[in-house]
């Protein structure tokens, strides 16, 4: 099982030992042979704030690759969807039983209880932040020597 999520960038900015890397994201129709004629693919670029532990020397507009842990992106994943979705649920039936029934009110106590969720979530993205973190692993050129 691979343990290491692991993406190619661009260095953006540099301030101490952290980068900004643009990253990008593509969907799995970027490796399917007819994406030309489909347009379907998706590609985002996202910026992605990165750790030099290993004080690796790179510049602005260098390509480096960034690795993080596949249990971060299973917090991720977590904390993005599965969460939420349980809140909504357990909100909504926890209302419905309460109110005996009346849906019209479960459902806006559910959608508030997801707004509360989210607006927790906004507080605590400092410590959050702390859990996901991205590091430099290498420079491109470093790898073909």
């Amino acid at each position: 099982m691979v343990t290491k999520i692991r993406h190619l960038g661009i260095v953006e900015n540099i301030k101490n030992s952290c980068l900004t890397v643009r990253i990008v994201q593509t969907s799995a129709c970027d490796a399917c042979s007819v994406k030309a004629n489909c347009h379907v693919s998706n590609v985002k670029e996202k910026l992605v704030d990165v750790q030099n532990l290993r004080n690796i020397p790179c510049r602005i507009g260098e390509r480096v690759f960034i690795t993080g842990s596949t249990s971060m992106g299973m917090k991720a994943v977590a904390w993005a969807f599965v969460i939420p979705f349980m809140v909504l649920c357990s909100s909504l039936f926890l209302t419905m039983y309460m109110t005996k029934g009346n849906e019209v009110l479960s459902a806006i106590v559910s959608l508030m209880s997801l707004m509360l969720y989210y607006f927790i979530v906004y507080l605590m993205r400092k410590r959050l932040s702390s859990v996901f973190i991205f590091t430099l692993d290498s420079v491109e050129k470093q790898l073909m020597n």
